[in-house]
């Protein structure tokens, strides 16, 4: 059986919430981040020896299918989605290759300054400046962003792993309003990818965690 290693508080909310838009039944083993306080209780954290044994790296999420072993985030979506997914993979290698595209380019163009948007005090005249700075950043790849989805649903013809991997690495951005606000079709998109309901259930799991 399929087995994800990571808490809902990690990138692991990738794959576990692609799980749950696909039914798959799988193992899951709740790896805490030992930087946590919550890894005081964990059974399981980044640096436990047997975890260490599926990535040395001591990062999360991992995914054991057989004999199969991944270790990064967008990567274990891209397998789950083409063993396992159906109309939520590729048909077709134009699909894949277009699949490929919107994984990397949230990765690379999108999900570094979005996370730096998410931990920065807001509050603070610092905070405030490297919002600026990182919303600047954003702004080319939001309006390419923002072009492609006018007049469509979704990354895709249809609902797929794109809009799962996408869609976390803009969640980072999220609560930056004046961003979210100077592109509608991207904050309804998001909209949209979250209020299907495996999301929902994934993001109820994740509030249910230790923060």
């Amino acid at each position: 059986m399929l087995t994800i290693y990571g808490c809902y508080r990690s990138r692991a909310s990738r794959p576990l919430w692609l799980l749950g838009e696909i039914g798959l039944p799988f193992h899951h083993v709740p790896v805490v981040q030992a930087y946590r306080p919550a890894a005081a209780e964990a059974a399981v954290t980044t640096r436990s020896p047997e975890f260490l044994a599926i990535n040395p790296l001591g990062q999360i999420p991992a995914m054991t299918d057989g004999d199969l072993v991944l270790t990064e985030s967008l990567a274990i979506c891209q397998h789950i989605a083409r063993a396992h997914g159906g109309a939520l993979g590729p048909q077709t290698l134009a699909e894949a290759a277009l699949i490929d595209q919107w994984a990397l380019f949230a990765a690379t163009a999108v999900e570094g300054p979005a996370l730096n948007i998410l931990f920065a005090d807001a509050a603070t005249a610092e905070g405030a400046a490297q919002i600026a700075v990182e919303a600047e950043r954003l702004s080319r790849p939001f309006a390419r962003l923002e072009g492609h989805l006018a007049g469509r649903d979704w990354l895709l013809d249809r609902f797929t792993v794109a809009d799962v991997m996408a869609a976390e690495c803009l969640r980072y951005a999220q609560g930056h309003a004046p961003l979210m606000q100077a592109h509608p079709a991207i904050a309804d998109w998001l909209a949209r990818c979250q209020a299907r309901p495996a999301f929902q259930a994934m993001w109820a799991a994740r509030l249910a965690e230790p923060a």
